[in-house]
């Protein structure tokens, strides 16, 4: 059973509307699936988005985040729950503490580091959840290709490509989460090419 999901998503208020369309509708599916969203703790971009369509569903949202952030005052006041940490190091950790999966929205360059950085800890058996990529338009497609790459060239084995899920739509992803192939805790032995 599905409890609790962390979302990787953007801060930035002035990408496409379809994407904050995406955003609100991930956290109404999650909040209307019963599901406790964990995420950064933005009130800005997807971040806000996600957060305000699953409180708006009465769903409960956990945001993370820096003291620095919250002095330019990037923070969602509204939330269920608000953690400060001190630096970005324990937000990222924290995020993954006893979540059931990751989901990992259209985001720049803190999404991509988040994104790979569980990857990474996946392929190493520290994590072995679900994580599912919403390639929404295409968004990903350099990323999964480079990922391919990083296969088909011996940096990583055909076995590491089950570390991840791609939908194209965030309807999909409670299915995805679902439907993930199971990963084990002891990965590191498997964890070279």
């Amino acid at each position: 059973m599905i409890k609790k999901v962390c979302v990787y998503c953007a801060s930035s208020d002035k990408v496409a509307e379809s994407y904050f369309a995406g955003a609100a509708h991930l956290g109404r599916a999650l909040a209307e699936a019963g599901v406790t969203i964990v995420y950064g703790g933005g009130s800005s971009g997807l971040m806000g988005r996600l957060a305000d369509a699953a409180l708006a569903a009465k769903g409960q949202v956990v945001g993370i985040i820096p003291h620095f952030m919250t002095e330019v005052e990037w923070q969602h006041n509204g939330l269920t729950k608000l953690v400060l940490v001190n630096d970005m190091h324990e937000r990222k950790r924290l995020f993954l503490e006893e979540v059931d999966a990751v989901v990992a929205l259209p985001g720049g360059c803190g999404t991509l580091e988040e994104l790979l950085e569980v990857i990474t800890l996946k392929r190493l058996g520290v994590f072995t959840r679900p994580i599912i990529i919403v390639n929404q338009d295409g968004y990903y497609d350099p990323l999964v290709t480079m990922l391919e790459k990083a296969i088909s060239e011996k940096f990583m084995g055909e076995q590491h490509r089950d570390i991840w899920s791609v939908v194209d739509r965030v309807d999909r992803v409670l299915e995805a989460i679902a439907q993930a192939p199971p990963w084990q805790s002891d990965a590191i032995k498997r964890a070279k090419a």
